[in-house]
C-alpha cells in the first residue's frame, strides 16, 4: 500500500465519523416518529384531539396510562434532561399540537462515564454498565465517542436503560 499521508486519514476518519453520526440521527428520528411497532402501540392524534394523558417517559417516548406510546421530541427530552421514568403529562391541543410537561420528577443520581457508539446508538459506560443516550444530547454537547461525560440516571437504576446526558467532561 502507497504511504497515504497523515492529513488524508485523519480527514477521512472525520467524514466517517460525521456519516456514522448522521446515520445514527436519521434511525434516532425515524425511530422516535414511528416507534418499532408503529400499528401496535403508537397513539394517532386523531383519535385524542383534546385529551390530557399522563405517562411515564422509558428514555425515548412517554407510555401513557392507557398504554400507548406517544413520541417525545428528542430535542425536549434532552433539553430536559428526562430520566427514565419521569412522570409526563401529554395535552394534545385541538391543532393536533402535542405539548409535554414533567409532572413528577423521579430520584436520580448523577454519575461519570465514557461515551460510546455501537451499531449507530450512543451508550455511555460507567463501570460494568451501559447507558443509551439520546444523539439530540450528544450534538448539543458536541460530545464525541471516547469522551468522559456526567449522566443522571434513576437513583434505583438496576431495571434503567437509559440515562440523560449533563455534561460533557
Amino acid at each position: 500500500m502507497a504511504d497515504v499521508p497523515d492529513k488524508q486519514v485523519k480527514r477521512l476518519r472525520s467524514l466517517i465519523s460525521e456519516a456514522e453520526t448522521s446515520l445514527a440521527a436519521a434511525k434516532e428520528l425515524i425511530l422516535s416518529l414511528l416507534g418499532d411497532d408503529v400499528e401496535a402501540t403508537t397513539a394517532t392524534v386523531e383519535e385524542n384531539i383534546g385529551k390530557i394523558i399522563e405517562g411515564v417517559f422509558d428514555g425515548q417516548n412517554m407510555v401513557g396510562s392507557d398504554g400507548k406510546t406517544y413520541p417525545v421530541p428528542a430535542n425536549y427530552a434532552s433539553k430536559s434532561k428526562l430520566v427514565q421514568g419521569d412522570i409526563l403529562k401529554l395535552t394534545i391541543a385541538d391543532d393536533g399540537t402535542f405539548l409535554y410537561k414533567q409532572i413528577g420528577p423521579i430520584p436520580r443520581k448523577q454519575v461519570v462515564g465514557k461515551l460510546e457508539l455501537q451499531e449507530g446508538h450512543y451508550f455511555v459506560k460507567v463501570a460494568d454498565k451501559q447507558y443509551r443516550v439520546l444523539l439530540a444530547s450528544v450534538t448539543y454537547f458536541k460530545a464525541k465517542p471516547g469522551d468522559q461525560v456526567s449522566v443522571n440516571v434513576p437513583q434505583d437504576d438496576k431495571d434503567a436503560e437509559w440515562a440523560a446526558l449533563e455534561a460533557a467532561l
